[in-house]
């Protein structure tokens, strides 16, 4: 029997995340793989970096012989090219953000539609063992009801020219904190501060508030701290679990503390002492592949499949929308409500499983 031909895939940027993106998918079965990028310096290295890898300058010069495309470019060029390669009819992965405008985003997400082809965003920690772990705990009511989420997503980052920390870093939390809930925060306050340059905010303080949950979520993103952290804690009346993305297998923890009132204090300032109460913490092992590898290996699957991927464009575009809100918040110091919208492929967002292959 003949073999199958290869599925070929263009990846349009070849940067600090376009590199990765070109390790993962070179790594695949069947998978061919062509690098997209203009300068010419990032193509000397991509060749040098995967001598059997096709290298090209423009996307045009490809996309009639591509099945997909993974647009991993800066987020302002992202709604350009992912028009381009949709109107060509090539399912197409963007990185997150999707994109920096929302008339950009549901220009996108329509041209998809229009074309009958997939259009996925990289909310890659949707892909992560341990996002689907921790939302099946927070699902079984082992933490009891959660009282609040507290993420932190800090570094001495890669200042970026195009788009501030929030648009940079807070997508990812944003797209799992959306995921652990089953929905999309309501409003959005925000308090942002530029330390270095008068363009963009370094630091940024959001508070995100889920009207069906009754949650509220607080979320912390620098470009300006001196260790890296990547860790979602939620505190729950019974227990808090840890989520620490730089903790290997051990990247999640249950710790049985918590307060407790006593009997009769309805959580009025009686004068009341809070009983406090801590027992043993215990590491949820794990192990799995890469988010990243599961992610683009999901993508390949879609294109050659046909199928809708796990977090489709549409995540991508409800995104953008909190983030839209989260500037709206920031620049009159009010809360901001984000708009709720169906679209054609019904709710932005929802309890969808993302269980694939890891």
């Amino acid at each position: 029997m003949a073999d199958c031909p290869s599925t070929r895939i263009g990846v349009a940027g070849y940067g600090y995340w376009g590199s990765k993106h070109v390790r993962v998918l070179t790594s695949l079965s069947g998978v061919e793989v062509t690098v997209i990028e203009p300068d010419e310096e990032r193509r000397r290295r991509a060749r040098a970096d995967h001598p059997g890898v096709g290298v090209v300058r423009d996307l045009d010069d490809m996309l009639d012989g591509l099945d997909g495309v993974v647009v991993v470019t800066p987020p302002a060029t992202h709604a350009r090219l992912a028009l381009k390669a949709l109107g060509a009819k090539v399912p197409t992965l963007v990185e997150k953000p999707l994109v920096l405008l929302e008339e950009d985003g549901v220009a996108v997400v329509e041209a998809a539609r229009a074309a009958g082809v997939q259009l996925m965003v990289g909310h890659v920690f949707a892909y992560d063992a341990a996002v689907r772990k921790l939302r099946d705990v927070i699902a079984s009511g082992e933490l009891g009801r959660v009282l609040h989420i507290d993420c932190a997503r800090l570094n001495l980052g890669r200042y970026r020219q195009d788009c501030d920390v929030v648009w940079d870093l807070a997508p990812h939390d944003i797209s799992i904190v959306a995921h652990l809930l089953g929905e999309l925060p309501a409003t959005v306050s925000a308090w942002t501060h530029r330390a270095v340059r008068a363009a963009h905010a370094d630091v940024a303080h959001l508070r995100l508030d889920f009207a069906e949950a009754g949650v509220p979520a607080f979320v912390h993103v620098s470009w300006l701290a001196p260790e890296k952290v990547r860790r979602i804690t939620v505190v729950g009346e019974k227990k808090t679990a840890v989520y620490d993305d730089l903790a290997g297998d051990e990247r999640l923890r249950i710790h049985d503390v918590g307060v407790e009132l006593p009997d009769g204090d309805g959580g009025t300032d009686s004068g009341s002492r809070v009983v406090h109460r801590s027992g043993d913490t215990v590491s949820r092992p794990v192990p799995g592949a890469e988010p990243l590898m599961v992610q683009d290996a999901h993508f390949v699957d879609c294109v050659r499949a046909g199928t809708s991927p796990a977090t489709p464009g549409e995540q991508g575009l409800a995104v953008v929308r909190v983030l839209a809100a989260a500037d709206r918040a920031a620049s009159t110091g009010t809360r901001a409500a984000v708009p709720r919208r169906r679209t054609a492929a019904g709710t932005e967002w929802g309890r969808r499983s993302v269980e694939v292959a890891s």
